[in-house]
């Protein structure tokens, strides 16, 4: 213990007489610890959010979509044409009929609308959902209530709107109770309003990115009695209608492990029905374990793209301890003489090796821990540390001081003592 102490204030002292060289030697190991820590909490920063948009879908539901099928040679040829496409009501029966694991069918249709109030106007989603509708997609309704079986039974014009619209269009005033004018053929009196939440981005092959907050939603019977189950378009010098009973079906699957047998047995199902394939299927599932596997390799290479500089630090301790053996090869002399043992030579430098590494992982982990922080609030980007994070860092920056410090040690250790003593 004496020795251990003894060395530990003679590699303080030797240190301390040059603070200004110390201080830069460690500087490489300092930015490279700080690095890694940083990268690796951006990367996981993502990573939270993704999974966070995939998870809000529900880790045991099946998406099925409606898709528009590329128009036929016949379609073009005609300026006047009717797109019967998607999923239907029947389908929805059909699903929980004969699907055993699916315990529930939330079914919607979508399009997009102008909502307006007096004299303010806004591109809105229309959203014709059934009641089971809010708790399948984690919406809150922060004010009023939400859509409920009697609007659904008596066609009611009532609606549930975003935050955003709620904003925009009433300007701070209270929204409930009032009508919104949807496509200059309906009003729909708001009777709840939903907790504002991040826009998804595109998740998935089928899934468009959504913003929440700018969707109205009205009960679905209301849908299809008030809009219709025909949409007209106008496009390229074209006259189209497009029938389409439902965009969207979100179905529960009643146990985890049953989730991609079941999206499998739905698939061999619809096609029996809907043979040119006019629908996909997206498992949440799916995407959130890619999404952890992406996650993985992205870290990989953040990590090992930030340990270069770790790497670098090492050379510079190296090359500085190389520098110092050249210039006390006078003491080591003197001690060789009086009796010192190469062990204690190479300990006696290790223990400077090792104090310089540690000193430059503590300045990194205190300079990593707080950058992170500064990213989120300077650029926006989510970001999280892992307790791993700092741990991995810190080791890996003494592991590699250490490995770098060997040789000098050595090599001073080596020096002949009376060779060593001719140089003075």
């Amino acid at each position: 213990m004496v020795i251990f102490l003894t060395m530990l204030r003679a590699a303080v002292g030797s240190l301390l007489l040059h603070k200004l060289r110390s201080l830069l030697t460690v500087s490489g190991l300092v930015f490279g610890v700080a690095s890694v820590i940083v990268m690796l909490a951006v990367a996981q920063g993502a990573s939270d959010k993704v999974q966070s948009q995939i998870a809000s879908l529900g880790v045991r539901n099946v998406i099925v979509r409606s898709v528009r099928p590329p128009a036929s040679s016949d379609d073009q040829q005609s300026d006047r044409f009717i797109i019967e496409y998607g999923l239907t009501r029947e389908d929805c029966k059909r699903i929980l009929d004969t699907i055993p694991s699916v315990t529930a069918a939330t079914p919607q249709r979508e399009f997009n609308y102008e909502g307006r109030y007096a004299d303010q106007s806004l591109n809105i989603r229309l959203a014709g959902v059934e009641s089971g509708y809010f708790d399948a997609n984690g919406l809150k309704i922060v004010r009023g209530r939400g859509l409920n079986e009697s609007d659904s039974k008596h066609r009611t014009n009532v609606c549930v709107i975003g935050a955003d619209v709620a904003e925009k269009l009433f300007q701070h005033r209270n929204p409930l109770d009032r009508s919104i004018l949807i496509g200059n053929r309906q009003y729909f009196q708001v009777v709840g309003v939903t907790g504002w939440r991040n826009p998804s981005a595109g998740i998935g092959s089928s899934l468009s990115a959504q913003d929440y907050n700018l969707d109205v939603y009205i009960p679905l019977a209301t849908d299809h009695a008030r809009m219709g189950t025909v949409l007209f378009k106008f496009e390229k010098g074209s006259f189209s209608r497009q029938v389409l009973e439902l965009s969207q079906v979100t179905l529960a699957v009643d146990d985890l492990a049953r989730v991609k047998a079941t999206a499998a047995a739905l698939e061999g199902l619809l096609m029996k029905f809907h043979p040119k394939k006019d629908f996909s299927i997206t498992i949440p599932l799916d995407l959130l374990e890619q999404a952890k596997a992406t996650q993985r390799i992205f870290s990989i290479v953040l990590g090992s793209t930030a340990a270069i500089s770790l790497l670098v630090g090492g050379i510079g301790i190296m090359n500085i301890m190389l520098a110092t053996v050249s210039e006390r090869t006078q003491e080591i002399g003197i001690r060789r003489a009086l009796g010192a043992k190469q062990r204690d030579i190479v300990m006696q430098f290790m223990f400077e090796t090792l104090m310089l590494s540690t000193v430059g992982a503590a300045i990194g982990l205190g300079l990593g821990m707080c950058t992170p922080g500064a990213v989120t609030w300077f650029s926006g980007l989510p970001t999280r540390i892992l307790p791993i994070f700092p741990f991995v860092a810190v080791v890996v920056a003494i592991a590699v001081g250490a490995v770098f410090g060997i040789y000098p040690a050595w090599r001073a250790a080596k020096l002949d003592p009376i060779e060593a003593l001719r140089r003075v």
